[in-house]
């Protein structure tokens, strides 16, 4: 965030370079630059002569650089802004020789989502000599809820651990997904308001005590009841709680007690930081591996293996995917 901050600083600064190309796995990101661009470079009066928006597979490199290389009609610049540049990855090097000399009146904008250039050819050292080349990364899901808890922070609201959770449990690490959504909140929800589970179920529609979340808490604390409840409520909503989410999550969070128990120093802040966890649920953490000695913990991530394969279908075609979380619980929890 801070890289797209000092990119739109800049802008506004007047510090415009000729070519933004914007690459990576994250789009989000790549969406958030370019279509700063887009509202902002050029006035409404300019915009109709001056800013073009062309689509990778519609275009040859051939065609975009003879749209950059044209004069702006009665303004300092044009915008050529090229969307899902990707679908030109095979011919991509070929826009080299302009990134080498580029038309200093055209702003060059090329969204290269999910994919990077090769670092090592002539069009990224010709990129690097006066340019803007931004890498987008995907994020880890366990740097997500910070990202939501910041962006929300800057926009004047507040959120709860476990709603930020609910999020990232439900959207995964899916940035423009998770955007939608919070922009959804923000159109019913005043500014100052913190979000919390509620506001999320009555908004969104994530159950907030029949989700991922609440199964991974009801398994560590060992409360077989709610654990099953759980269970049954997915067994009854199978499309919106499909059993290869829930085991992954019990896969990580098992992986991580592994680690904990390895761990000498088990100060709350140590663990935090050890297994890139909110301080808030550490001592989930803590509790969790008291329940479930170092032996039992390596017992339940190789049932967790198993179940992961037969929820794919081998071995185990005929068995409900409610079945087999059930089954599952009942090894971990017996």
């Amino acid at each position: 965030m801070d890289e797209i901050k000092e990119i739109v600083a800049a802008i506004k600064k007047g510090d415009i370079k000729p070519i933004y190309f914007l690459m990576g796995e994250e789009a989000y990101y790549i969406d958030k630059i370019s279509d700063y661009i887009e509202e902002h470079l050029l006035d409404e009066t300019e915009k109709g002569f001056n800013q073009m928006v062309l689509y990778g597979r519609d275009v040859s490199i051939d065609d975009i650089v003879s749209n950059a290389k044209r004069y702006p009609m009665m303004a300092e610049r044009q915008v050529v802004i090229v969307k899902e540049a990707q679908d030109l990855s095979r011919t991509i090097e070929q826009l080299a020789k302009y990134a080498a000399n580029p038309q200093p009146s055209t702003v060059l904008v090329l969204n290269y989502k999910y994919k990077k250039i090769d670092k090592r050819k002539a069009l990224y050292k010709a990129l690097k000599k006066d340019n803007v080349i931004f890498e987008s990364k995907k994020m880890y899901e366990n740097q997500v809820a910070d990202w939501i808890r910041r962006v929300l922070a800057g926009q004047d609201y507040n959120i709860s651990p476990k709603a930020a959770q609910m999020l990232v449990e439900f959207l995964g690490t899916d940035l423009s997904k998770i955007d939608n959504e919070l922009n959804k909140l923000k159109i019913v929800l005043p500014k100052g308001t913190q979000i919390t589970p509620d506001h999320i179920e009555e908004n969104i529609g994530i159950s907030k005590d029949y989700n991922n979340f609440e199964l991974r808490k009801a398994v560590g604390s060992r409360n077989a009841i709610k654990a099953h409840q759980i269970a049954k409520y997915f067994a009854e909503n199978p499309k919106d709680n499909p059993i290869v989410v829930s085991v992954a999550l019990l896969f990580g969070f098992f992986s991580q007690l592994l680690h904990l128990h390895g761990m000498s120093d088990k100060n709350p802040r140590s663990v935090a930081s050890a297994l890139k966890v909110n301080p808030y649920f550490v001592n989930e953490y803590l509790d969790a591996a008291r329940n479930y000695p170092m032996k039992k913990v390596s017992y339940i991530i190789g049932i967790l293996r198993e179940t992961d394969v037969k929820s794919k279908g081998v071995g185990a075609n005929a068995v409900p995917q409610g079945d087999l979380l059930k089954e599952l619980l009942v090894k971990i929890l017996g």
